[in-house]
């Protein structure tokens, strides 16, 4: 017995050697894994689960009065755009998920979308009122709102974001100056900022000019024309202002998504306006829209 007794420990002893060995190497196996994440990757899956958000806005369809059937089409057809356009806005919002600061989506998605809208409605507007009373205040439907939005809305303190607003950006010290910000890295205080790189004015805005290109003015619509063509200049301005305030803001693609094409489509609505007004006492002037677009000149 005094020799069975060593054999049966040894054994025991062996297997409880095991157990201990797969255990150690479980934990340093989960403990290497540990160690691979980084936080960035954290960072990338918070932002994937915290979600861009959708984007609502009011119905139009439903504000309508009576479509005349001579209008139908034309109305149809820009309510199927107003639609096309907000699901654009919302493709766009998932595809630039962390991009910019805490005024991106405002003013890269939000804003032109509204402005989009609102030429779409006056569309639709002027559609129905060629044949029956015009429908007004449809402008009032142009602005959409960003619902349940976990990223783009704004940042925290350093390494904490602020509530509904960049969730989850660990590290990002609040977007200030967008310093270590992904995409963005080397970007303290926007210096640097890849497609500003060196960028020492922030150039300025130029315009096609509608005034000169307009007929004959009645003189029942002088007014409204005038009213409209001063619009014009003052959107040049802010476009301009603007510029100046944003410089360094945002990717490369930044002053056309948030201050060229929105400014376009400003612009798209005012000349539609300016052509309207004409239209109701002479003829209407036609190919307005292709003076919309305006260029940044260094």
């Amino acid at each position: 017995m005094s020799r069975a007794l060593p054999k049966y420990n040894k054994r025991r002893v062996t297997f409880i050697g095991g157990a201990a060995a797969v255990a150690l190497s479980g934990t340093v196996i989960a403990g290497f894994a540990l160690a691979g994440e980084t936080p960035d990757s954290g960072a990338k899956n918070a932002r994937t689960l915290a979600g861009p958000g959708t984007i609502t806005c009011p119905d139009v369809r439903s504000k309508l009065p009576a479509v005349p059937a001579s209008a139908k089409a034309e109305v149809d057809r820009n309510l199927t755009l107003l639609n096309t356009q907000i699901q654009e806005a919302n493709k766009r919002l998932v595809d630039t998920v962390g991009q910019g600061g805490p005024n991106f989506v405002q003013n890269a998605i939000l804003g032109p979308l509204k402005d989009k809208r609102v030429s779409t409605v006056n569309r639709i507007a002027t559609a129905i009122g060629r044949t029956a009373a015009k429908p007004q205040g449809l402008d009032a439907l142009a602005g959409c709102t960003l619902n349940g939005a976990g990223t783009n809305a704004g940042g925290g303190a350093a390494g904490k974001p602020q509530a509904g607003g960049n969730a989850g950006n660990a590290g990002n010290a609040g977007n200030a100056g967008n310093a270590g910000n992904a995409g963005n890295a080397g970007n303290a205080g926007n210096a640097g900022n890849a497609g500003n790189a060196g960028n020492a004015a922030a150039g300025t805005i130029t315009c096609p000019d509608v005034r000169s290109k307009l007929p004959a003015v009645p003189a029942s619509a002088k007014a409204e024309v005038d009213r409209n063509l001063t619009l014009l200049n003052t959107q040049i301005q802010e476009a301009n202002k603007r510029l100046v305030d944003t410089v360094g803001q945002g990717g490369p693609n930044f002053v056309q998504n948030a201050i060229l094409g929105p400014l376009k489509d400003k612009r798209v609505s005012t000349v539609n306006r300016i052509a309207t007004a004409i239209g109701r006492t002479a003829a209407k002037p036609q190919g307005l829209d292709a003076l919309a677009a305006c260029t940044l000149n260094k």
